[in-house]
């Protein structure tokens, strides 16, 4: 034993260091011509056996230059100092940030329109930014408000679920404007789920769900700024600062600014083609996290006016504005492995509304308060679950001025209670069921569940489907006050019941390797039916509209096909197709929805030069035919159909190292909707009417901009 321990630490010792004097761990030493070797370790010493007949060492590492030297002394401690490696010549890693991005583990057939998507077009706000996504259309409400109201799958924006940070918001009295509240700069992304939605964030969802992520304090530049203006007199600003107060605590601002100086009427009809809005907006969020617990808070403050209506003359259309909205979110993880987490969230907001449209006024006031109380927890690995209660408080109070004045007060109570399962079996089938149940003071108790699966045949190829329900309370002075702009006479039907609805969807996602690229593609059907429906009757008299609940059959068909690829290096393109078949029961007879295209067709191209110099964007839209309301027989002042038309846009974008320059266009071809106004030049007759609006009300427009931005490291 004493002879093999002598043995075993026998051997020439030392050590390697750089030029400094610090240790060089991870060294090859190993004698010349021979597989005898060891290597240095964490001080840098090594020791390796005597080899006979060997006496010089090779010393190799690849952040240095290799050396050999001769071993004259076996006795001898030897010190190492090694130069450093040739330096190596320049390599620049490039990578292109993905505009859109559709998460392949999802459950739900989602979208995710990052930053970098929102920056291809103006993108003033948040109703500008679906102007390259072929899943969502965007449209004016009217021709004299400047109201804007997104559909999906072939329904109006009332079905689908608006959510800011994952908390319900532009509900209500909000809906009418709410697109325009929030400004494109302050967007992080936009999440889009197309179907029922979970249930965790209530039973509102339809047709599917948006939620709206702003910028956040510890994750968002130091500061950036984004200035806009257009040759239609629209200037902007946009600001956003954070700072990081501790290693714990950062806190943030978002500040916009922005008015329209100039009244646009390019048809010469004396009557504003959009309004003149002016707005402030402000928000201010702080983020805590120390270990486990993470703690946001969130305030906002909105002023806006809106004016429209005659150059010259008596009617004129003002529209004011102030909202204020908070939100707390807190959050604590018991334990990461198993995934146990609890989180509460409570938010409100008030909004004062006060419109006149010529001699008509509304003045509506709504008060909100929300809260949400979350558990999650992990069974192995298969399994999760999510439970919980949420409440809802809805106060509004709306007046309205026609010949006499008329109030409606309501107050709407709705506590909940939810919980949903997720089966994932090696993330090849995974399967969500959700099921909640709610009380509302006005509407009594109702259930609402949801199922989701999402099936992986290989790599390349996923399914998924979806089916639930949702359920929505009409709301409809709130949501409809932009029809005072016209002098249709309004009838609403006394006893007006929930919206109720069913959907269905399949989605095929297929990921196709070619010429060493790859090409998405995505074929989905969704199908929409309404147990029960508001609905709203134009027809019947060309100078009045009715709201009553329904009587027979309410759906909406939704077909899409999309492809996208990277076709050749820095060129992205996107082309979608989608048929939409939307018909409802109109006095006893089931017939196509008016103002609805048919069919819908988009074509994206961005290219990025090198290093990201320069950007170009371009997008058309080929927007199909549709219905209008029937017009007056003895009297026809429109036509039965409306014809296709297209939209064409295009950006360029120059890159420096901490800010851009942009220069766009909107709607290249200068196409508007003749005459959208019927009987503009009478604004106090029964034939004016602002709402048959089905295409664009402004012609070319040209714009420009600057983005600067200190990005955190």
């Amino acid at each position: 034993m004493v002879f093999l321990s002598l043995f075993a630490f026998a051997g020439i010792k030392g050590k390697v260091t750089d030029k400094k004097g610090e240790a060089v761990p991870g060294v090859n030493i190993y004698w010349l011509n021979s597989t005898v070797g060891t290597v240095s370790d964490n001080t840098g010493e090594f020791t390796i056996p005597e080899y006979e007949g060997a006496n010089r060492l090779v010393i190799s590492n690849v952040a240095f230059r290799p050396d050999t030297i001769q071993v004259t002394n076996a006795h001898d401690y030897l010190n190492i100092a090694l130069n450093e490696q040739i330096q190596l010549s320049e390599v620049s890693v490039t990578g292109k940030n993905l505009g859109t991005i559709k998460p392949r583990t999802s459950v739900f057939q989602t979208e995710k329109i990052t930053a970098t998507e929102l920056c291809k077009a103006a993108c003033c706000n948040l109703s500008e930014s679906f102007e390259t996504n072929p899943s969502v259309d965007v449209s004016y409400s009217d021709a004299a408000t400047g109201a804007k109201q997104i559909k999906m799958l072939g329904l109006s924006g009332s079905y689908v679920q608006m959510l800011t940070e994952n908390i319900p918001n532009l509900r209500g009295i909000a809906s009418s404007y709410g697109l325009g509240y929030i400004p494109g700069p302050w967007m992080e992304s936009i999440q889009m789920s197309k179907g029922t939605a979970s249930v965790i964030n209530g039973y509102e969802a339809m047709t599917g769900q948006i939620n709206v992520e702003y910028k956040k304090p510890q994750t968002s530049e130091i500061v950036a700024a984004n200035l806009f203006a257009s040759d239609a007199g629209r200037v902007e600003a946009n600001l956003n600062a954070s700072l990081k107060l501790s290693e714990y605590l950062s806190t943030g601002i978002l500040v916009h600014a922005s008015n329209e100086f100039s009244a646009i009427d390019e048809n010469a009809d004396n009557f504003m083609d959009m309004p003149m809005v002016k707005q402030y907006n402000f928000i201010n969020r702080w983020y805590y996290k120390r270990g486990n617990y993470v703690s946001q808070a969130f305030v906002r403050a909105l002023s806006e006016e809106r004016m429209g209506g005659q150059l010259s003359g008596d009617y004129h259309i003002g529209i004011n504005t102030e909202r204020y909205e908070f939100f707390l979110k807190n959050g604590y993880v018991f334990d990461n492995e198993s995934g146990k987490s609890i989180g509460f969230i409570v938010s409100g907001s008030l909004h004062d509304q006060n419109a006149r449209y010529g001699q008509k006024q509304y003045v509506g006031k709504q008060g909100n308060l929300y809260a949400n109380l979350i558990y999650q927890t992990s069974f192995g690995e298969k399994h999760k679950l999510s439970t919980g209660a949420s409440f809802n408080f809805d106060n509004y109070n709306e007046t309205l001025v026609l010949q006499q004045q008329s109030v409606f007060p309501r107050k709407e109570i709705v506590p909940g209670i939810f919980a949903e399962y997720t089966f994932n079996l090696n993330d090849k089938l995974i399967v969500l069921g959700g099921l909640r149940a709610d009380y509302n003071s006005e509407y009594g108790a109702f259930v609402t569940p949801r199922l989701h699966l999402k099936y992986n045949m290989n790599e390349h190829l996923h399914l998924r489907a979806g089916v639930g329900k949702g359920y929505r309370f009409p709301n409809i002075w709130a949501e409809n006050n932009f029809l005072l702009a016209s002098n249709r006479a309004v009838s609403i039907e006394p006893d007006i019941k929930m919206e109720e609805a069913w959907n269905y969807g399949l989605s095929a996602q297929n990921f196709i390797h070619l010429f060493e690229r790859e090409l998405s593609l995505t074929a989905e059907w969704y199908y929409t039916n309404f147990v029960q429906q508001v609905v709203v009757d134009m027809d019947s008299n060309p100078h009045a509209v009715s709201f009553s609940n329904l009587n027979g059959k309410s759906y909406s068909s939704s077909t899409q096909v999309e492809a996208n690829m990277e076709a050749l290096k820095g060129l992205t393109l996107t082309l979608a197709y989608r048929i939409t078949d939307v018909k409802t029961t109109i006095a006893g007879q089931l017939r196509e929805k008016p103002l609805t295209s048919r069919s819908k067709s988009l074509i994206t191209a961005s290219y990025q030069t090198p290093l990201k110099k320069w950007q170009f964007d371009f997008t058309a839209q080929f927007n199909g035919g549709g219905r209008l309301p029937d017009p007056d027989l003895s009297n026809p002042l429109w036509r039965n159909e409306f014809n296709p038309y297209t939209i064409l846009n295009a950006q360029i974008t120059k890159y420096f190292r901490t800010w851009s320059l942009y220069l766009g266009s909107e709607n290249l071809t200068d196409f508007v909707q003749k005459n959208p106004i019927i009987d503009v030049q009478n604004p106090f007759s029964a034939d004016f009417d602002a709402s048959l609006v089905w295409g664009p009300m402004h012609g070319r427009k040209i714009y420009a901009g600057f983005r600067w931005a200190i990005n955190r490291d």
